[in-house]
């Protein structure tokens, strides 16, 4: 019984105290489609640290939940991406191809695919978004090859996870 009004004393002060979440991290998904030959890439990351650190670095107007905005956002979260995740299928850099973003929950998903990739034994991920703005950003990086999936986490300045399949 304590617990549960803990709970809802907790729910109850962060809904009237500003409340900004207390964790900073982004969720890379990395899955191999065999019959497709590609790697399919979503990124989520929350929305007002996205936006947040968009903003900083672009010095223009960022709305990712508008979307009449929309056209006008794809570049910037594309070329943030690009940057800060980089991924390398059995040593050899890929090239990442942008699908696009949406909203979801409290975050933004964007979407990449990599084309070409006839096999995979191994992913090299490289992954610092938001660490020049967060400090304490961390990064969850799942990787599925072949139905196996292998998870890991990265503490800023951590930046590079390696996997076997």
């Amino acid at each position: 019984m304590a617990s549960i009004f803990y709970k809802w004393l907790i729910i109850f002060s962060a809904a009237f105290s500003g409340f900004h979440h207390p964790v900073f991290v982004s969720v890379t998904e990395i899955n191999y489609n065999a019959a497709g030959k590609t790697l399919e890439i979503s990124c989520k990351i929350f929305t007002d640290d996205f936006e947040q650190t968009l903003r900083q670095q672009n010095k223009t107007k960022v709305d990712l939940l508008d979307p009449a905005l929309k056209n006008a956002m794809n570049p910037l979260v594309n070329k943030y991406i690009q940057k800060h995740l980089q991924i390398a299928a059995d040593d050899k850099k890929c090239t990442l191809q942008f699908l696009g973003f949406e909203q979801q929950e409290e975050g933004i998903i964007s979407y990449f695919q990599v084309n070409d990739i006839t096999a995979v034994k191994k992913i090299t991920v490289t992954n610092n978004i938001l660490y020049d703005t967060k400090p304490q950003q961390m990064q969850i990086i799942h990787v599925m090859v072949k139905g196996e999936r292998k998870s890991t986490r990265l503490n800023n300045p951590d930046e590079t996870a390696g996997f076997e399949f």
